[in-house]
């Protein structure tokens, strides 16, 4: 009876094994490229993933052999990606583009496929450079800089007045 029961779990756990195991082995027969994908770009990758306006970003992606290009619609100009086993392009985001979510796309010379990506653009805030002391204080900065020297002014006057006092029983 325990024989017949071991059997019986040993048989289900091979069937559940090789049933699980059977798509992955038909999705990448002998080791070659993706079934239905034909080559084209995959595993498309950008650094750093949140830019700012007007900076620039580097784009990877790999399965143009023959080069390619990268583009995405009003926020950069289209690129060409540089041909090998992984292709790079790097990406200068336009000073009018607008900050949020995008995607680009990547697509190879010698095939349609097309790959996407996204990334972030951020608000790019320049800095205020060349203006130096040109800026005075503001108000609050006023109201508190004459309450700190009124401050002093009235404990500077305090220990004057102590020091100048008289010590009872001295002559």
């Amino acid at each position: 009876m325990r024989v017949l029961r071991a059997l019986t779990v040993t048989a289900a756990a091979t069937c559940a094994a090789i049933a699980l195991t059977a798509p992955f082995a038909s999705a990448n027969p002998a080791g070659g490229p993706p079934s239905g994908g034909n080559g084209g770009p995959s595993n498309v990758t950008v650094n750093p993933y949140s830019v700012h306006q007007g900076s620039t970003m580097q784009v990877s992606a790999a399965g143009c052999g023959h080069g390619g290009i990268v583009f995405s619609h009003d926020n950069f100009p289209q690129t060409n990606l540089s041909a090998g086993s992984i292709g790079f392009a790097t990406v200068r985001i336009f000073n009018h583009a607008s900050p949020g979510h995008h995607t680009l796309s990547v697509k190879c010379h010698d095939n349609s496929l097309v790959a996407t990506h996204r990334f972030t653009i951020l608000d790019g805030r320049g800095a205020q450079g060349g203006l130096g002391g040109s800026l005075g204080p503001s108000t609050t900065e006023t109201a508190i800089g004459a309450s700190l020297v009124g401050a002093a002014a009235l404990g500077a006057g305090a220990h004057v007045m102590r020091r100048r006092r008289p010590i009872r029983g001295r002559a």
